[in-house]
């Protein structure tokens, strides 16, 4: 698609999207395109400035679509965990016994989420406990 300025015989300019210049030339030939104030099917192509990319402009595009997807994860990361935390049992520091006696089957299969220290989370890892920690994030701004 290309975007072109046009001006009528009236001298009104306004933009239109083509396929291509060809694609213009056939409308026009065949009275399709129109003057939007004035109506007149009398038009040409206006004098354009080309669209030039700069390194600039696209490391402040690529900046731009990074920072959008890394609000979008943040956010879905954020719904993840709050949903974690409201569908599971909060066992608080008798964690890494209930997720033994979970992994072990000697309590029923649940979701549950409380505090561990350094070495009772290596060991529970060790024994193959599948575990992960819940991280603390911070609140979404505007």
């Amino acid at each position: 698609m290309i975007k072109f300025n046009l001006r009528c015989d009236a001298n009104h300019t306004f933009e239109v999207w083509f396929s291509g210049s060809s694609d213009f030339e056939a409308q026009k030939d065949r009275g399709l395109v129109s003057c939007p104030v004035c109506e007149s099917v009398v038009v040409e192509k206006a004098l354009m400035t080309p669209s030039v990319s700069t390194s600039r402009k696209k490391d402040a595009s690529m900046q731009l679509a990074m920072n959008n997807a890394q609000k979008s994860a943040m956010s879905e990361l954020r719904k993840a965990v709050k949903s974690i935390r409201e569908n599971s049992e909060d066992v608080g520091e008798r964690f890494p016994e209930e997720a033994r006696k979970i992994h072990y089957g000697e309590s029923k299969e649940r979701g549950i989420i409380g505090q561990a220290k350094p070495d009772e989370v290596k060991a529970l890892i060790d024994e193959g406990v599948g575990i992960a920690p819940l991280p603390d994030l911070p609140d979404e701004k505007n």
